[in-house]
């Protein structure tokens, strides 16, 4: 039986990585999905994947940190498929990491409005959709970084914005908890993801705490990254009837690597 069937998922980020596979494991399970991404052409690929499934799909192209943008984005769910039920708030970036001296405010201010104002405005203009709706669920993809482990040189920036995840997570399913509206938050350790690609390092000498870890850095799988489907499956679980008693809590998706750091 598929367990989400009937209802209408949005999902931020949804070109690649954990984003997209969060989106087909969603759609697989019966639910309807939006899929956004700043990326045209990777979350119409996204959306054509969903189709092939047998699954209606939507594809939107929007930057998170634009408040219009957002606005429109929610309101172009409604209006294609009439209500919103399920928003997984996955997109953001690494940015720069760099000794503290060394990163500039330009950099600093990017990574928190992509990561955290980007967060903030996907769940401020669906909170009204997700009340229409009788209630929902909410999951927001953070980190090990800043909620778990801290050893990532240069990374004070992203860290910041991983732990502010959380802390709205946690302070939102209070807010919203009488609303009928859950809010949880994923912390995935190394997993395989293009994520690095948007991430620029300097300084690294000047920031790196020189531990050696045991071999193999995350113990469940010899030290091999996990997988973006691992993370999906996780956001699957969070955002079914089986979690509705489930509500403002991390859940570390690392494979024991955050509890050697």
């Amino acid at each position: 039986m598929q367990r989400l069937k009937g209802k209408i998922a949005l999902v931020t980020g949804a070109g690649s990585g954990i984003g997209k596979a969060t989106a087909l494991v969603l759609a697989r399970e019966g639910a309807a999905v939006a899929v956004l991404s700043r990326t045209k052409h990777e979350v119409d690929q996204t959306a054509e994947e969903i189709e092939a499934l047998g699954g209606p799909a939507l594809s939107i192209t929007a930057d998170i940190s634009d408040d219009k943008d957002m606005e429109r984005a929610i309101e172009l769910v409604v209006q294609r498929f009439g209500r919103l039920d399920i928003v997984v708030a996955n997109a953001g970036i690494n940015g720069v990491w760099a000794p503290i001296e060394d990163l500039k405010p330009d950099e600093w201010d990017k990574t928190i409005s992509v990561n955290l104002r980007g967060t903030y405005l996907t769940i401020h203009h669906a909170v009204p959709k997700l009340e229409a709706a009788g209630g929902g669920a909410v999951v927001i993809v953070s980190s090990i970084n800043g909620t778990r482990a801290f050893g990532t040189p240069g990374a004070s920036a992203y860290s910041v914005t991983k732990a502010g995840q959380v802390a709205l997570a946690q302070q939102l399913a209070l807010e919203l908890g009488p609303r009928k509206i859950r809010v949880n938050a994923v912390c995935p350790g190394a997993i395989e993801s293009e994520i690095s690609d948007n991430t620029e390092q300097r300084g690294r000498e000047k920031t790196e705490i020189p531990v050696e870890f045991p071999e193999g850095d995350i113990p469940i799988t010899g030290g091999a990254p996990g997988k973006a489907e691992d993370v999906a499956e996780a956001v699957l679980f969070l955002v079914s009837d089986g979690a509705r008693h489930i509500t403002g809590t991390p859940v570390w998706i690392d494979g024991g690597q955050g509890l050697l750091r």
